[in-house]
């Protein structure tokens, strides 16, 4: 960069630090690294600048500035993604646009069923805020109390409930986004029913901040659940978990809130490395079905008829074994056996992790073949393969054969990463159901999009952001 360039830069960053004032940015190393390093490890960026801005006046006016400089933004949320797509790159040319500031609730009614957040709220303060009129926000996973929902927003994020909920793109109304050109989009709207023209806020829901910078989201609200009831079942095979999952549906309709897959080797990682997980069944089954279902009707009967559907299951030989949770304490520690498998895994040495998705009815193909062909690849290797299947999405993960070099095996990344997504493509599914592309997948996108697709999201790019400033180089490659 030229001397005139360097000049122009330091300019644009002297004026950004006095329209965020004193409290809105971060520029000592030490302040800087939580910003630039991503949740796994597998990034560490640079950056000139952390910003924090308090108002969607403050971002505007901060990326008016950065466009006329050409200074590129990562604008980041809770910073809990998995594919690097909220880190900067090493060159540190990127200011990071952290949203943490703006986290108020602006408007909720329970009357319409919704509830208006800044981009900086954390998704356990939106549960909370809903809670506290008696109603529901239904998004729901593991980084709930540090994830913020701009960043949800801009991933589509999942979870355990979007069986009955929905993701991200079905719980929004409307968005607040500021362009990068420095304008204000404004649809904060609440219609459930808008058909004038292109729905503008699904462009950048999933987007991971390249089209533009969510700053404040209008979301659904529902009625809070009265009664839950949560089940742990034990069975032979994975055809059985999803031939449960069929009957499940059938027999509940929308009272099925969450059916999760765990794998026995799961369990037992997860009962080897985290405190307080044991086997909740008599004997050892080689897979595990964790369900929930709920109504927001009090006195509903949901548990008789759970316990008769779970009869007719261990009748037909789906089901072997399995307990209903008698408090909302034994649901808890059912439900971190799910969240104890994942932290349990990091214990066992490296993991080639995928997240991807298929049509339900090809769950259990999927599992079995992809299990098969990493395994015939490398003998030893452990397929731990769990998840959201209600929903077509699994958590394919392949931990390393004890006692192989940690650095050897995830060196063969990109090897394993064609075999499993290959599949997921041949079975017309998805090589990321809910992590989305950053950088982490960003060179394997062309492999299994078609070319009019990539040409269709290149285009748009370019007509939103020409001078590429918004999270340059993720999701597309150059």
């Amino acid at each position: 960069m030229t001397a005139s360039a360097e000049s122009g830069v330091a300019a644009a960053l002297a004026r950004i630090k006095e329209i965020v004032g004193t409290r809105g940015w971060i520029g000592d190393a030490a302040g800087m690294a939580p910003f630039l390093a991503e949740e796994r490890g597998l990034y560490r960026g640079a950056a000139r600048l952390v910003v924090r801005p308090g108002s969607t006046e403050e971002v505007a006016a901060v990326v008016r500035v950065c466009a006329d400089a050409h200074l590129p933004i990562v604008p980041q949320g809770g910073n809990t993604g998995l594919v690097g797509g909220a880190v900067p790159w090493e060159d540190g040319r990127a200011i990071v646009l952290s949203l943490q500031r703006m986290n108020r609730v602006r408007a909720i009614d329970p009357l319409d069923h919704t509830i208006t957040v800044e981009a900086g709220c954390i998704l356990a303060e939106v549960q909370k805020a809903a809670e506290q009129v008696d109603r529901l926000f239904p998004l729901s996973l593991g980084a709930e109390g540090s994830c913020q929902i701009g960043g949800n927003l801009s991933t589509n994020a999942g979870g355990i409930a979007v069986l009955r909920y929905g993701n991200m793109r079905d719980l929004t109304l409307g968005l607040e986004v500021v362009l990068p050109d420095g304008e204000v989009l404004d649809a904060l709207r609440s219609l459930r029913k808008d058909n004038t023209g292109y729905d503008l806020k699904q462009l950048f829901i999933g987007a991971e901040g390249t089209l533009g910078i969510i700053t404040a989201a209008t979301l659904k609200l529902f009625p809070r659940p009265r009664e839950i009831e949560t089940a742990f079942l034990g069975l032979d095979r994975v055809e059985d978990a999803m031939a449960l999952f069929a009957r499940a549906r059938a027999a509940s309709g929308d009272q099925l809130t969450a059916f999760e897959l765990i794998p026995r080797i799961g369990l037992e990682m997860a009962m080897r490395h985290v405190s307080a997980v044991s086997d909740p069944l008599g004997s050892p089954q080689p897979w595990y079905a964790l369900l929930d279902v709920s109504s927001s009707q009090s006195d509903s009967g949901l548990r008789r008829s759970l316990e008769e559907f779970l009869s007719e299951a261990l009748a037909a030989g789906l089901v072997k074994d399995g307990v209903v949770a008698a408090s909302t304490a034994q649901a808890r520690d059912l439900w971190r056996i799910r969240e104890a498998m994942v932290e349990g895994q990091k214990y066992e040495g490296g993991s080639i992790k995928h997240d991807v998705s298929v049509p339900v009815s090809r769950v259990a193909d999927f599992i079995t073949r992809a299990s098969g062909a990493a395994t015939a690849r490398l003998p030893g290797i452990r397929p731990l393969a769990f998840g959201h299947v209600g929903d077509g999405n699994i958590h394919f993960n392949l931990s390393q054969p004890p006692g192989a070099d940690t650095k050897v095996f995830l060196a063969r990344r990109a090897e394993f990463n064609h075999i499993v997504h290959d599949l997921a493509r041949a079975l017309n599914g998805s090589i990321s159901a809910e992590h989305g592309i950053g950088r982490l997948k960003r060179e394997e996108l062309p492999r299994y999009k078609s070319s009019i697709e990539l040409a269709l999201m290149r285009r748009l790019k370019q007509a939103l952001d020409p001078d590429d400033l918004m999270n340059p180089g993720k999701i597309l490659p150059p």
